[in-house]
């Protein structure tokens, strides 16, 4: 057996059993426009491999239907329309995945892939993974947002966690630093290349923002003082109406994947704006960590030990002392561009990352939706600074004064 065949099976089998849950009507709402359908991503997976890895689509309407955003390999139904789509059915979805499964095993199994396609099958895993990511908090849109606010599973326990730890922190010397990739092993292109940076010495608290630091604020009027925003995040608490973070309902209570619940205190406080974030660390008198700050700070913890997908909970857990990965991914100050030296993948894989590095801010250290294994230090995820639907909060920095 090829090594990358178990991996191959584990990934997309994963997938299988995020969607085991849901029914064909679940799976083909689009509640917005930057969310997609399920069965769209169940499709969209399954087409990487066959394009990208295989290179022989054998229907090319799939081409067109599933392509995501790739300009190179031609037009695509538009994001905003994928909902629409009501062919092919959920079944034939289903049986294209189990298609395609069977020639990329085939071809594992022949030794008939280059060096290449193999990278990209590497690359088409970790797709997927982020696909995975995707699914949930899409989901989590679609269900949230209905009337009858249903749970996507009955056996998600959310027992309390206790009382909310309080704020410490950590100095960070700063000097002149490394960050990014390193040439060896997998990561994504917009990683790379490992380069030096200077960091002031800084105060990074030792955990992340916790949904009583979000209840103080808001008894505090925070979302109706413009002294914490800043400029366009006050436009869009004026023109949304936001007065609490996304899925809290306003009587106490929170909707999350268990159905709805009473709110806890102590748990890392989830489905924040990079706005939102901003102004709770003004309010608390201090400010988001820079990525190479969050780098910086991570580099030497281990990524597995934090609360992912796999742990079952599909929520964050209680905003623990020192644990940097896992619960929410954590919004930065750093806009998302490219590092010295950037290069982007050649071909149509070129459109990966790097054409997104505009208008976005960076995320780092993988959240509760995320599979364990998937993040690492260095890995940059990056989002519109209004997005409320993703799995993200925030932890504070503050500058040393003499």
């Amino acid at each position: 057996m090829h090594p990358l065949t178990a991996r191959f099976r584990t990934v997309r089998e994963r997938t299988l059993r995020l969607a085991a849950p849901l029914s064909a009507e679940d799976q083909a709402v689009q509640p917005m426009a930057d969310a997609s359908p399920i069965k769209w991503h169940l499709a969209h997976t399954t087409w990487f491999f066959e394009e990208l890895v295989l290179g022989d689509v054998r229907e090319p309407v799939f081409r067109h239907l599933f392509n995501s955003y790739y300009e190179a390999i031609g037009p695509r139904v538009e994001r905003a329309r994928r909902g629409m789509l009501t062919r092919p059915d959920l079944t034939r979805v289903y049986r294209y995945r189990g298609e395609v499964d069977a020639r990329i095993e085939h071809a594992l199994a022949e030794g008939s892939l280059s060096e290449a396609a193999l990278a990209r099958l590497e690359l088409g895993l970790h797709h997927e993974e982020q696909h995975q990511e995707l699914i949930l908090t899409d989901l989590k849109y679609t269900l949230g947002t209905q009337p009858l606010r249903p749970a996507y599973r009955e056996d998600l326990v959310r027992p309390a966690i206790g009382s909310p730890l309080g704020m410490s922190w950590t100095e960070h010397a700063g000097g002149v630093i490394e960050i990014g990739a390193g040439d060896h092993g997998f990561a994504f292109d917009n990683e790379r290349p490992r380069h030096r940076v200077i960091v002031r010495p800084f105060l990074l608290a030792d955990r992340a923002l916790n949904n009583a630091d979000v209840l103080a604020f808001i008894a505090d009027g925070g979302y109706r003082d413009p002294r914490w925003w800043l400029s366009d995040g006050w436009q869009a608490v004026t023109r949304e109406g936001w007065s609490a973070p996304l899925y809290w309902t306003g009587d106490g209570t929170i909707y999350d994947l268990a159905g709805v619940r009473a709110i806890d205190p102590a748990e890392v406080a989830c489905h924040l704006s990079y706005y939102e974030a901003d102004a709770i660390a003004s309010w608390l008198g201090g400010r988001l960590p820079t990525e190479a700050e969050w780098e910086h700070a991570a580099a030497l913890l281990p990524p597995e030990s934090g609360n992912f997908a796999d742990d079952e909970r599909l929520h964050p857990g209680r905003a623990d002392s020192g644990r940097m990965f896992g619960d929410v991914w954590e919004w930065t100050a750093s806009s998302y561009s490219p590092y010295p030296g950037f290069r982007p993948l050649p071909g149509a894989l070129g459109e990966y990352n790097g054409k997104f590095m505009s208008g976005q801010q960076v995320l780092r250290g993988g959240s509760c939706f995320t599979p364990r294994g998937h993040v690492r230090a260095t890995y940059r995820n990056f989002f519109a600074p209004a997005t409320r639907w993703q799995m993200a909060g925030a932890r504070i920095a503050k500058e040393i004064t003499p």
